[in-house]
């Protein structure tokens, strides 16, 4: 395999060629310097695994395909360049800092309850000298209810945190009026049924559900697109822990 050394990192040719190729599925081009930060953001997830649990996924290509162009597949719904994102139970930083890195004009907040995981974030943004993003400890129903981030962001995400109707009550609060919650899925989305009276309360709408075959994988992934038509009731979100044990459904 034709590996390349590039400043501190190694990259390997046949890796890098997955990671363009699987970009270019979703019409991103990626430049040199964004392929190494992928690439130096893959080092310090897997160094820092070792330490945390960060994800159970640990060979490289699994983490390109399954982390990284799974991340990218939500680009092409965020037309604007000059947004404000919020990543909900972000976790390793996916899709935030992905996103970041394809598309550098988008302002990023990466929000996660454990400190752990927050130390790794600012270790990934600090190495790969990003800016306009920042990570943040915290519960999603904490912060939600706060002046400086209720109602503040044009998007938020999350990827694998929870059904869609405890997702709702999680991420929509932090929404603008006119923004947009957007929900990563696997194939199931039968969720989608019990959301109707989440949405109803929290002011959202489903938009748009679309569906995709993650590149280079049999996977099925779903992106369910919610649009925020009017204010949350600023009894929402409910305190920590009850989303998850009374949803709205």
């Amino acid at each position: 395999m034709d590996k390349l050394k590039i400043g501190d990192i190694t990259v390997d040719g046949e890796l890098k060629k997955l990671l363009i190729d699987g970009a270019d599925v979703f019409n991103i081009s990626l430049k040199e310097e964004q392929v190494d930060k992928f690439f130096r953001y893959k080092d310090v997830l897997k160094e820092w695994n070792e330490k945390i649990n960060l994800t159970a996924i640990e060979e490289d290509r699994e983490i390109i395909i399954k982390h990284f162009i799974d991340s990218l597949s939500i680009l092409p719904l965020i037309k604007d360049e000059n947004v404000k994102l919020i990543d909900v139970g972000t976790g390793a930083g996916f899709p935030g800092i992905p996103v970041k890195i394809a598309r550098e004009s988008i302002e990023v907040t990466l929000l996660d309850s454990l400190d752990k995981r927050v130390k790794f974030l600012n270790e990934v943004i600090k190495v790969n000298a990003l800016s306009g993003i920042k990570a943040l400890h915290g519960r999603a129903e904490e912060k939600g209810v706060l002046p400086e981030f209720r109602e503040k962001f044009d998007i938020s995400t999350a990827r694998a945190v929870a059904n869609l109707p405890v997702l709702i009550e999680y991420c929509l609060p932090f929404v603008k009026v006119g923004g947009y919650f957007i929900a990563m899925k696997g194939s199931n989305i039968d969720e989608i049924d019990s959301s109707k009276k989440a949405l109803d309360i929290l002011g959202g709408k489903i938009e748009e559900v679309k569906e995709f075959n993650l590149p280079f994988t049999d996977s099925k992934r779903n992106i369910i697109v919610i649009k925020k038509f009017r204010q949350t009731p600023t009894k929402y979100p409910r305190k920590a822990g009850k989303p998850s044990k009374e949803p709205l459904i």
